[in-house]
C-alpha cells in the first residue's frame, strides 16, 4: 500500500504445543532510539500498519507483527493455543529480539488487547500506548457479528470477489476508497494453486473464540486500572466493540486515555487516512 521499503524477517517462539516462527516487518533505522510495535487485529496481517509505518519511519524503527496463524507467520499446532496469553508471549519474544529497553505500541482491537495485557505488567516494555477502538470492555454484541464470519474460510474464484467479500464484512471499517479496499484485501486473501484465492489466515483460529460462547460482555477493568504509561484511545463513532461510555471511562479513570473520535467509522478505524493516522504520530513523537 506504499512505496517505502521494509525488511521482513521472522523470530522463533514457543508455546505448549511446540516451537513457531513469527513474522514481522521493520521500516526505518534499526539505531534509532524510539521503536514503535504495530499489533492487528482478530483475522487481518500486519501490513495493515504500511501507511502508519510508512507515516512514522522517518523519527522511528517501526515493527509490524503477523500474530500466529496470520499473514506469514506458522500456524499453531494446537488451535486452543490461539489466544492472549500466547499471543503475549511472542510478543515479549520479539521485543527481546528487537534488543531494546521500551517500545512504543500501537495495537488495534486484538492487537490493543495485548498491548493493555503487557502494559498492566511490572517492568512493562511499554512506554507509549495506542489502543485503536479496544477496551476493557467488549460488546457481546460485536462479538456475536464478529463470530458469523470468523474461520468460515472461504474461497473466490476470483481477485474481485475477494475484495467483495472483504468489503462486506469489513463494513464497520467505513468509507474507504476502491484502491484502499484492494490494499486490504490483497495482503490477507493468497492464491489457491488450481485458481482463485483464498483467507490467508488458520481457520482453526475461530475455534478457541467460538468456545466462548454463548458471548458475554467482557471486563478487563483490573488491566487498565493497573496501565501507568500514556494512553491515545482511538474509537469509530459508530464502533460496536468499544461503547462510548466505556471509552469515557476509560478518559477519566486509570491511566485516564486521551480519547480521539472518528466519525461514520465503526470497527475499526484502519489508520490508511491522514486524518486517523495524524493523531498517532502526534501521540508518539510529540514532547
Amino acid at each position: 500500500m506504499t512505496g517505502v521499503p521494509f525488511r521482513r524477517r521472522r523470530v522463533l517462539c514457543a508455546a505448549a504445543s511446540g516451537l513457531h516462527r513469527v513474522a514481522y516487518y521493520e521500516w526505518g533505522d534499526r539505531g534509532s532510539d524510539r521503536t514503535v510495535v504495530c499489533v492487528h487485529g482478530l483475522s487481518r496481517c500486519a501490513r495493515d500498519f504500511d501507511a502508519l509505518a510508512a507515516a512514522l519511519a522517518d523519527r522511528c524503527r517501526v515493527v509490524s507483527v503477523d500474530l500466529p496463524g496470520r499473514g506469514e507467520s506458522d500456524w499453531l499446532k494446537q488451535p486452543l493455543e490461539y489466544a492472549v496469553p500466547t499471543y503475549v508471549n511472542d510478543l515479549v519474544t520479539l521485543i527481546a529480539r528487537l534488543d531494546v529497553e521500551a517500545v512504543d505500541w500501537v495495537g488495534t482491537s486484538l492487537g490493543a488487547l495485548c498491548g493493555m495485557a503487557i502494559a498492566a505488567q511490572e517492568l512493562s516494555p511499554i512506554r507509549r500506548l495506542v489502543l485503536n477502538d479496544a477496551g476493557p470492555v467488549i460488546s457481546a454484541a460485536s462479538l456475536e457479528r464478529i463470530g458469523e464470519y470468523l474461520g468460515k474460510a472461504p474461497t473466490f474464484a476470483s481477485f474481485e470477489e475477494a475484495v467483495a467479500y472483504v468489503r462486506a464484512v469489513s463494513a464497520p471499517f467505513g468509507p474507504h476508497t476502491d484502491a484502499q479496499w484492494r490494499g486490504l484485501t490483497e495482503h490477507v486473501v493468497r492464491p489457491l494453486p488450481g485458481g482463485g484465492f483464498r483467507m490467508h489466515y488458520d481457520p482453526k483460529i475461530a475455534e478457541p473464540y467460538n468456545a466462548q460462547r454463548p458471548f458475554k460482555d467482557s471486563d478487563l477493568w483490573h488491566l487498565w486500572d493497573a496501565i501507568r504509561a500514556p494512553v491515545l484511545l482511538l474509537r469509530g463513532a459508530e464502533s460496536d466493540l468499544l461503547p462510548r461510555d466505556v471509552a469515557l471511562e476509560m478518559s477519566r479513570r486509570g491511566p485516564r486515555a486521551t480519547l480521539v473520535e472518528f466519525p461514520g467509522v465503526g470497527h475499526a478505524p484502519t489508520l490508511l487516512t491522514p486524518d486517523q493516522i495524524a493523531p498517532v504520530r502526534e501521540f508518539l513523537l510529540g514532547t
